[in-house]
């Protein structure tokens, strides 16, 4: 006679103690748990990534257009009217707007002076300066400098004192140094080297810079 005890015929839910949760009639078993858990997370998520936002509005139609303002001002004697983005910058306005594109991007954070023209008559960097800020003011760059073929005084300085060397700055720098006249800061190099020491020469062409300066200044 076998002396092996009689299979169980007890269900796994059966087996626990009756205090259990999962012995109780209305739990549900593991496998159903799990299983119901996995298909709801994809329904809500389903939902989330495929529904409507949830913040009532699609991103694209949240961001919209970049508001834009028009500026009237005057360029080098030329009154000049352009729509541009607020965010647009002075030098962007010249270079990308008017195709003036003897103002340099250099730094474009007001560091290194290429950018340098002047708003009614006063230097300003114009990477830092705001396009709808100048509504009804003048501006003048190195394109307006010269009148028809006869150079500015301070542009036929710096070729005959050799100021400059692959001249990414020098447009900068002649603008700097005809602000840095019209404030009567020349009374010597060292003053002349003070007021324009926000443009920066790469090449190293300081010395000349100053000569030119001083020759239009005083007619050295």
């Amino acid at each position: 006679m076998s002396t092996e005890p009689p299979e169980s015929t007890v269900s796994p839910s059966e087996g626990y103690s009756e205090g259990s949760p999962e012995g109780s009639a209305s739990a549900p078993s593991r496998r159903t748990f799990i299983a119901t858990t996995a298909v709801g997370g994809a329904v809500v998520a389903g939902g989330l990534i495929g529904g409507p936002s949830v913040f009532g509005a699609e991103p694209a139609a949240a961001a919209g257009a970049s508001p834009s303002s028009r500026v009237a001002l005057t360029v080098n004697g030329e009154r000049r009217t352009v729509t541009v983005d607020n965010r647009t910058s002075l030098l962007d306005l010249l270079r990308e707007h008017l195709g003036l594109t003897g103002s340099k991007k250099g730094c474009n954070a007001g560091a290194c002076g290429a950018c340098t023209v002047l708003v009614d008559g006063r230097r300003v960097n114009s990477c830092l300066t705001l396009a709808i800020r100048l509504d009804g003011a003048e501006v003048t760059t190195i394109e307006g400098l010269a009148k028809g073929d006869q150079l500015h005084p301070l542009q036929q300085a710096f070729i005959d004192q050799d100021a400059f060397q692959c001249g990414y700055c020098t447009s900068g720098q002649i603008m700097s140094g005809v602000g840095c006249i019209d404030e009567g800061h020349t009374g010597s190099a060292e003053e002349i080297r003070e007021f324009m020491s926000g443009n920066l020469c790469r090449c190293g062409c300081y010395v000349k810079i100053v000569r030119a300066v001083e020759q239009t200044a005083h007619g050295k």
